[in-house]
């Protein structure tokens, strides 16, 4: 879960000069595309892009942060929904994402401070040529679609097996369940993110809320019962909301949008979302959970790598012994951490040190950077 979230806009007809007086998202000539990859200058107030027109198919965005903020650059569908996405881009460094793109309208998105709506550019995609795709894709693209599909339907019950405990008032069986309730939704993040409006309601923490957002779902009924010790007069309106939007989910999953290259920059924004919210201890402050978060978010990233392992390694094969090796020693690392029999049952995380966080963080980033070339790898 990001601090905070794109909010949905309504859509409107607008020529690209209007959008960019008002938004200050400004289009810069063609000739800066060099390689033919769309050119993203991210600053704190401009989200200056190269192309507003360009081919369907494979899409390569190269992004530069010349601003003084951290920021994320999307490219959105008109109606929000999540084509792709890169986090944490810090002042000064670059980033390149591959997306398979189908002709159509879409925006790209800056976020500087990576807070609010965004600095948008609309642009158009042109053409039906489909990106191609090897049977291996196929296959992986097919497989993927199922795994996401069975965390959803597995989460469900172990959701309400939470909810339960909440409106039957016992904190302490609401605790226990609390962070089993979250692992199917924290394997497949990106692709509960990418409908847009699902992830604000159940995944928010009160520092992501937008102007006169309700604040629902998991985190606040994890601060109700950590934090105040007692559970309020709406928590049982809040636990039969998270049930109906966590239905909600399972019900969209199977219309999701996925590509082997969303597959593959999911996995990196997986482990994004472990660097930003997991080893800082941010995402779970009042039950302390982090390690159960993490360790599924690398197992979905993981997921994810391993079915794209046969298109990878026919291309980049150093880069899969690479990653092979780096998620291995993630592995290893968060074993160091478990506490009692069942797989998920981690030590609190408050009680791990700083120099212990600051080794789990390193060893994210080393897993991270390659797993951020894995997309451009499986469409090389």
């Amino acid at each position: 879960m990001r601090p905070a979230r794109l909010s949905v806009v309504t859509a409107t007809t607008v020529a690209v000069a209007a959008l960019a007086t008002v938004t200050g998202c400004t289009a810069k000539s063609d000739s800066t595309a060099g390689d033919g990859a769309v050119q993203v200058i991210a600053k704190d107030d401009a989200c200056e892009v190269s192309k507003t027109e360009f081919p369907s198919g494979h899409v390569e965005l190269a992004v530069e942060n010349k601003g003084s903020k951290v920021t994320e650059v999307y490219l959105l569908f008109p109606d929000d929904r999540i084509v792709t996405e890169r986090e944490n881009i810090g002042p000064g460094t670059k980033a390149k994402i591959t997306a398979e793109v189908k002709a159509g309208s879409y925006e790209i998105a800056c976020k500087p401070g990576m807070k609010g709506k965004g600095i948008r550019q609309k642009v158009t995609v042109t053409g039906g040529t489909a990106a191609k795709r090897s049977p291996e894709m196929d296959a992986a693209v097919a497989a993927y679609r199922t795994y996401v599909q069975e965390q959803a339907d597995e989460t469900l019950p172990k959701v309400k097996v939470f909810t339960d405990a909440v409106r039957a008032g016992n904190i302490e069986a609401a605790k226990k369940a609390y962070a089993p309730s979250r692992i199917g939704w924290e394997r497949t993040e990106p692709v509960a993110e990418s409908f847009g409006d699902i992830d604000p309601k159940v995944d928010t923490r009160a520092d992501g809320l937008e102007a006169g957002q309700k604040w629902t779902g998991w985190h606040r009924l994890e601060k109700e019962l950590w934090q105040d010790k007692k559970l309020g007069a709406d928590a049982k309106t809040l636990a039969d909301e998270l049930d109906k939007d966590l239905l909600d989910w399972q019900k969209r999953v199977g219309r999701a949008e996925i590509t082997p290259t969303s597959m593959a920059n999911g996995a990196k924004e997986l482990l994004d979302e472990v660097a930003s919210g997991k080893v800082t201890g941010e995402e779970e402050r009042y039950s302390h959970t982090d390690l159960v978060d993490f360790k599924a978010n690398v197992e979905g990233a993981e997921k994810s790598f391993e079915l794209l392992k046969p298109v990878a390694q026919k291309n980049e094969p150093a880069l899969v012994t690479e990653l092979d090796k780096q998620f291995a020693a993630l592995n290893t690392l968060l074993d160091k951490y478990r506490d009692g029999a069942d797989s998920y049952e981690f030590t609190s995380y408050e009680k791990v040190t700083k120099a212990q966080r600051k080794e789990l963080s390193d060893g994210v980033n080393a897993l991270a950077e390659p797993l951020s070339k894995l997309a451009a790898a499986v469409v090389k």
